[in-house]
């Protein structure tokens, strides 16, 4: 059964209904295959106050999320994730791969899927978007990135139109949401980079 944007937004409603402080809280699939860019994106989501899982690769997001093998395209109904984050170049599946194989779920496609890269590659860029990436984030990743990104699913953003175009941004002001456009345009978006010491984000490796 496909999740509708009402059914996510209400899968989000819940969401926050459990968390036990009461604040704000989004379950964040993090995929990346080096340990270092893992626990810098796990440390900023929760300093976000998100709830984090993170795996090393796209078939063990798959794996977590109940969409590998022969069922692969129902996925498991109970999984709730509001919103994945994963990496574009990784060994065996690359995250446009795993974007594919998410917007191909009738449980999962409508989850929010952000793409991150070390490279601006502008037709990398368009092809995730157009497969239906949310956004794509140029590393390192700042707490910025994460919090406009939490701002923008919690404000029931999530629909279509409403994504960011790349080569538009290019051409206007910085003044979107989310940040990936402002990294594209070298303009300053982040706070203190004291946030990510001493975690090191990796150089870009393609």
């Amino acid at each position: 059964m496909a999740i509708t944007g009402d059914i996510f937004r209400q899968s989000i409603t819940e969401m926050l209904a459990e968390s036990p402080s009461g604040a704000p809280e989004l379950h964040v699939l993090a995929v990346d295959d080096s340990l270092v860019d893992r626990k810098v994106i796990e440390r900023l989501l929760k300093i976000s106050s998100c709830k984090v899982t993170v795996v090393e690769s796209g078939t063990r997001a798959l794996q977590y999320l109940g969409l590998e093998g022969e069922n692969g395209s129902l996925g498991f109904d109970s999984v709730k994730v509001n919103l994945i984050m994963t990496d574009y170049s990784m060994p065996g599946m690359t995250g446009y791969e795993l974007l594919k194989k998410i917007k191909e779920s009738s449980v999962f496609r409508e989850i929010p899927v952000v793409i991150m890269s070390s490279e601006n590659v502008l037709t990398r860029i368009d092809r995730c978007l157009e497969e239906g990436a949310e956004d794509f984030l140029l590393k390192p990743v700042k707490l910025s990135d994460v919090r406009r990104l939490k701002d923008f699913i919690m404000k029931g953003k999530v629909k279509e139109g409403e994504k960011i175009s790349h080569k538009r941004m290019r051409s206007i002001d910085c003044s979107p949401p989310l940040t990936a456009t402002c990294s594209l345009l070298s303009l300053p978006c982040d706070p203190s980079p004291s946030l990510l010491s001493p975690l090191s984000t990796k150089k870009a490796r393609l």
